[in-house]
């Protein structure tokens, strides 16, 4: 199966906090490549998709952040109008749910990926491997 790995992190809501959370990645020289921002009053959830998933988590933990790690789909799509489209039309054809998302341009705009988590990874997989389209892998963010 070709995932890549989904940092989940669980913040208060407060001014600095986004400051105090990027500075962990970049003090360890780790490159954000897509995350987004959930915010329900107090709290929320950020999600990361970065160069070194596996080293970002151990010091997300060690600083002391509530953060998981998750794996998630990546499909190619191409970076133009309609692109997401195609790539949701697909996905939506399969019958499986995005619980959340976020967009990875890569190589300066030629190619870009739907990173998506779902219920049942490994179902979502069987479902779109044999499918003509190229999945993210980790190694392709190092």
């Amino acid at each position: 199966m070709k995932t890549v790995n989904i940092l989940s992190l669980f913040s208060e809501n407060k001014p600095g906090k986004l400051a105090k959370i990027t500075e962990v990645l970049a003090q360890n020289g780790i490159n954000i490549l897509g995350f987004s921002i959930i915010s329900v009053k107090d709290f929320g959830v950020i999600k990361f998709l970065v160069d070194q998933p596996e080293k970002a988590y151990t010091l997300f933990k060690e600083s002391g952040f509530t953060v998981s790690i998750l794996p998630a789909l990546g499909l190619e799509m191409e970076d133009k109008p309609g692109g997401l489209y195609q790539v949701a039309k697909l996905i939506f054809s399969k019958g499986i749910n995005i619980e959340s998302a976020l967009v990875y341009v890569a190589e300066t705009r030629k190619k870009a990926y739907f990173v998506f988590e779902t219920e049942d990874i490994e179902k979502a997989w069987e479902l779109l491997k044999d499918e003509k389209i190229n999945f993210l892998e980790s190694r392709d963010l190092v």
